[in-house]
C-alpha cells in the first residue's frame, strides 16, 4: 500500500507540474535574410546574432514559446507573413498606418533616429534643397525610401533604391552615391567599420515625420492572430517591468542610441 501510495503521489505531482508549465510550441519569426547589424545578422559560423535576436530569445522565454528564425527577402516579408510562411515579423519594421492596412503590430519595442550619411567633408547641409541633383541611396520598401520620395525627390534629389542596406553602403563607399539614408544605429555599424570609417560620416538626423517613419519598431502579426498579438504584448510589458531591455542594450553598446520600454 505504501508503494502504491507513493506511485500515485508521484504521478499526481508530475501531472500538476505539467499543468503548471507553459506549453512550448514552435513560433516562427520572419527576419530579412540580408544582414542588418547590430540588430540581425549572421556570425562567422552562420548563427543569427544581434540586439533583436537576443530580445527575441528573452521574449520567447518570457511567453513560454520556442522560437525559430525564418529568412525571407525584405521586400517580400509582409506577403510571406500573410501567406503564413511564419508567425510574426521581427526585422526592425517600423509601425506605420500604411502597413497597418495589411497587418497588425505589437507594442513598440525600440525606436531610433533616421539619418543621412555621406562622404567626409566640411559640408554638413543635408537639406532637400541642398541635395538637389545628388544621388541618394536607400533600401527598397522601407520607411526611409518613402521619406526620400516625399521630401527629397520633389526638390531634385535622385533616389536610388537597393535590395539591401549593404549594397547601398558599398556604393556610397565606392563613390557611386553621394548620400545614403537609413536607421542611424544600422549606419553606425557601417561608419565604424574599416570601409565606412575611411570614407564617410553622419550628416545628421532628418526631421521626424511620424506618418512616414512611424513611432518605433514592433512585431508584425497577421490581423486575425489576436491571441498571439496579446501574448507578445504581454511579453514586451513583462520584459519592461523586469528591466530586461537594459542588459541587452548595454551588451550591444546601444545605450543612448535606441529607446526601449518603458521610456518609449
Amino acid at each position: 500500500m505504501k508503494i502504491s501510495r507513493r506511485i500515485m503521489m508521484a504521478a499526481a505531482t508530475v501531472a500538476l507540474m505539467a499543468a503548471a508549465s507553459p506549453a512550448y510550441a514552435d513560433l516562427k519569426m520572419g527576419v530579412a535574410a540580408e544582414p542588418y547589424a547590430p540588430f540581425t545578422s549572421k556570425d562567422a559560423s552562420g548563427v543569427w546574432v544581434g540586439w533583436e535576436v537576443d530580445f527575441m530569445n528573452a521574449l520567447c522565454a518570457e511567453i513560454g514559446e520556442k522560437c525559430t528564425i525564418e529568412e525571407v527577402a525584405w521586400d517580400g516579408i509582409i506577403p510571406a507573413l500573410t501567406s503564413k510562411k511564419f508567425d510574426a515579423i521581427m526585422s526592425s519594421m517600423s509601425v506605420t498606418d500604411e502597413r497597418k492596412k495589411t497587418i497588425s503590430f505589437s507594442d513598440i519595442y525600440y525606436n531610433s533616429a533616421a539619418v543621412i550619411i555621406g562622404p567626409k567633408s566640411d559640408d554638413k547641409d543635408f537639406s532637400p534643397e541642398h541635395l538637389s541633383g545628388k544621388n541618394i541611396g536607400v533600401q527598397v520598401s522601407t520607411t526611409h525610401s518613402r521619406y526620400l520620395d516625399k521630401y527629397y525627390a520633389p526638390k531634385g534629389g535622385v533616389i536610388k533604391t537597393y535590395a539591401t542596406q549593404d549594397e547601398a553602403n558599398n556604393d556610397l563607399a565606392a563613390g557611386r552615391l553621394d548620400y545614403v539614408m537609413a536607421d542611424g544605429v544600422a549606419l553606425d555599424a557601417f561608419l565604424t567599420s574599416e570601409q565606412g570609417a575611411a570614407c564617410c560620416e553622419q550628416k545628421g538626423a532628418v526631421p521626424l515625420d511620424v506618418e512616414i517613419l512611424g513611432a518605433g519598431v514592433g512585431f508584425g502579426i497577421r490581423q486575425e492572430d489576436t491571441e498571439l498579438l496579446a501574448k507578445v504584448n504581454a511579453g514586451i510589458k513583462a520584459m519592461a517591468d523586469k528591466g530586461l531591455f537594459a542588459p541587452i542594450t548595454t551588451q550591444w553598446k546601444l545605450d543612448g542610441k535606441v529607446v526601449t520600454p518603458p521610456n518609449l
